[in-house]
């Protein structure tokens, strides 16, 4: 028996490092292996995929050649009684397994179609009339819809004595082959001679090209994909990359109109494969290792149990850390549901508070338009057109204002973006008031106004600020419904920073916390949807300045707004 320890443990080193070296050179042997087989497959159904996509081409193409020479198509065209072409186009598409059928006469018009919605609709400009009236042949025309995606037609000339009487137009049903192909793992596209995606099983993909697809989503780091090989034990350089995860690429050519088809295949069966060989490898060489170390602690009866308490103590950790695995995979693809349930509540969260946004921010101009529009319609009633003028003039101040305000909701939602300039304070609070002039007409409220007789100027953009001013009134008009003497001051004043105060002497704030949160309104039902002082923050807050609440020492509350001025330095330096 061996009694040098030393020897022994070079036994062990030697034989362990004969084990990695296996494993290793294993795991390159079996992915390449395993690659080509992939690939292999991949190309088979390619070619699979290529014949569908070609034989529908091709079975698309005679239908218009048949319908062009349908008798009761031509006597409708000569006749122009088109009462059964339209039911007789949807036989003929039931029949043939067409995307759509149209019947155009010689002015481009819609006089039959599969959908009947497009009955009338005009075609004239479109290349598949264009160009089939100019051949004598059917004419194959790829068009981009306006609502996405690309419309694959057949086109050609109805004749009638050698003369064209129309054109009937068949659609191509090659989007049914994306809805086959999402069905599987891969990642499929169709790209046409200038590389541009057509047909995808990812729909952001389609319209640009192949390059400008695969760039939609960067690829991984180089410390992760450094990790992805190491946890892989692969060697290959992955062709590209498809949301993230390395991809093998395959084409095949399409023998028509210099299309290919592409297929992104992810490397998941191959590791699974090689991962297989390996473990079963790998669970050699521990019991060749297990069985070496027990003959070799074959010397004493108590190592000898020690040992296999300790083999027993690893199966049972073994047998515990995969229910431990089993457990977090579980816990990882409930938290999966959960982010996208998540994801879809937030989008629709953000829609409603836009929504209501809008309905908020657009009811002062409406109520100004609707009080100007009876006042013109007196005028003009007594013959005052020039009068009349000037409120249909107001109004379409009016209209472009809320032009501007859908834009700035649309800039409040986005943070920012928005082009500045100098403006002074003093005017943005004259356009507020003579905005809010048809709704401070139907009420006794006294307003004071103290202002500075030199600009107030501030960097800002106009129509946000005013927007924030008729907010900030129409908050202290509601706040004096219910007083005896309604008043409200605006109080401006400039120094290192220009400060606009609003106060009334309505009921003041209970809840200053909340005051500024979305939805937080302290107005009846149908009066308020508690969005003006949250828009007015955040404007206020893009503008590099702050807005500022607290309820007065002699009753009711005051609104401070808060903005950098701008000295003639910062002048001369924009």
């Amino acid at each position: 028996m061996i009694r040098n320890p030393w020897f022994l443990r070079l036994i062990v080193i030697a034989f362990i490092v004969t084990a990695v070296s296996v494993i290793w050179n294993t795991n390159a042997f079996l992915t390449d292996r395993f690659s080509e087989t992939t690939r292999n497959r991949a190309e088979v159904r390619l070619a699979l995929y290529t014949g569908h996509v070609l034989s529908e081409l091709q079975r698309t193409s005679v239908v218009p050649l048949l319908l062009a020479r349908d008798p009761a198509l031509i006597s409708s065209l000569n006749s122009g009684d088109f009462s059964v072409t339209s039911q007789r186009l949807i036989t003929a598409q039931t029949e043939i397994g067409a995307a759509s059928i149209l019947l155009l006469d010689l002015s481009g018009r819609t006089v039959a179609a599969t959908d009947r919605t497009r009955l009338g609709s005009s075609h004239a400009s479109a290349a598949y009339f264009v160009d089939a009236q100019r051949s004598k042949d059917t004419v194959f025309t790829l068009s981009e819809r306006v609502s996405g995606g690309f419309e694959f037609t057949y086109s050609r000339a109805v004749l009638s004595d050698n003369r064209v009487v129309g054109v009937i137009v068949v659609g191509a049903e090659l989007a049914k082959f994306e809805r086959v192909w999402s069905g599987i793992t891969d990642a499929v596209a169709v790209v046409d001679s200038e590389n541009r995606v057509i047909l995808s099983t990812e729909p952001r993909w389609r319209g640009l090209t192949i390059g400008q697809a695969l760039a939609v989503r960067s690829a991984p780091s180089a410390l992760e994909r450094a990790f992805q090989l190491t946890a892989d034990w692969t060697y290959n350089t992955p062709d590209a990359y498809v949301r993230g995860e390395a991809v093998m690429r395959n084409e095949a050519r399409i023998p028509f109109r210099g299309w290919k088809l592409i297929s992104f295949t992810t490397y998941d069966s191959i590791r699974e494969q090689v991962n297989a060989v390996l473990a079963l490898e790998i669970m050699g060489f521990a019991v060749l290792l297990a069985m070496i170390f027990y003959f070799l602690s074959r010397r004493a009866r108590l190592q000898s149990v020690v040992a296999r308490r300790e083999s027993a103590e690893l199966r049972l950790l073994n047998a515990r850390l995969q229910r431990e695995i089993a457990e977090r995979e579980k816990v990882q693809k409930d938290l999966a549901v959960a982010e996208q349930t998540l994801a879809q509540s937030s989008k629709l969260a953000a829609l409603g508070e836009m929504s209501a946004a809008v309905s908020h921010e657009l009811n002062q101009p409406l109520a100004a338009m609707k009080t100007y529009l009876a006042g013109a319609r007196l005028l003009l009633q007594r013959k005052r057109a020039e009068e009349a003028l000037s409120s249909f003039q107001r109004i379409d101040d009016l209209i472009e204002r809320m032009g501007a305000i859908t834009r700035q909701l649309k800039s409040y939602a986005r943070k920012g973006g928005e082009a500045f300039e100098p403006v002074d304070v003093r005017s943005c609070v004259s356009s507020a008031l003579s905005m809010m002039e048809p709704t401070l007409r139907t009420r006794a409220v006294r307003i004071s106004r103290v202002l500075p007789r030199a600009a107030v100027m501030v960097m800002a953009d106009r129509v946000r600020l005013e927007q924030v001013i008729i907010n900030l009134l129409r908050n202290a008009l509601d706040a004096t419904k219910e007083v005896p003497e309604p008043q409200v001051e605006i109080l401006l004043t400039s120094g290192e920073i220009a400060t606009l105060a609003v106060r009334d002497n309505g009921h003041g704030i209970a809840d200053l916390d909340n005051l500024f949160e979305p939805f937080y309104t302290t107005k009846k039902p149908g009066e308020g949807v508690g969005l003006g002082l949250a828009i007015s923050s955040g404007i206020v807050k893009d503008l590099g300045g702050r807005l500022t609440a607290r309820n007065a020492p002699g009753g009711g509350a005051v609104f401070e707004v808060k903005l950098p001025i701008l000295s003639e330095k910062t002048q001369a330096a924009e």
